[in-house]
């Protein structure tokens, strides 16, 4: 039984050789593109970078839509913070004393803690 044997350089390279040769006869051996194909994939390919174009167009514009309603939201809660913002304080700001009711209060406040005092001395 004959054994395996390793094939050398010069029978590798033989071989690749070969092999180059096949490919490019197969290559070559292709025919050409007539014009009237030529054209035809012209079109298509045309008729597919419209269509990516037109697809990207539409993708830009939904996105824009999209950011414009996202910018009218904020907006929009933007205005109905303040105006809460603005409802509580009015709400909850106390209104202005004059001087003289400032000193009534206070003179009030005096004359109720002087009272209690008296009582805690009985």
């Amino acid at each position: 039984m004959p054994s395996f044997s390793q094939p050398s350089f010069q029978e590798r390279t033989q071989m690749a050789a070969k092999a180059k040769q096949a490919a490019l006869k197969k290559l070559k051996a292709k025919p050409e593109l007539t014009e009237a194909e030529r054209e035809e994939r012209k079109a298509a390919a045309a008729a597919r970078e419209e269509a990516a174009a037109k697809k990207r167009e539409e993708k830009r514009l939904a996105f824009e839509k999209e950011k414009a309603e996202r910018q009218a939201r904020k907006e929009e809660k933007a205005a109905a913070e303040a105006e809460a913002k603005a409802a509580a304080e009015a709400a909850s700001a106390k209104p202005k004393l004059s001087e003289e009711e400032k000193k009534a209060a206070r003179d009030a406040r005096y004359a109720a803690r002087k009272e209690r005092k008296k009582k805690k001395k009985r």
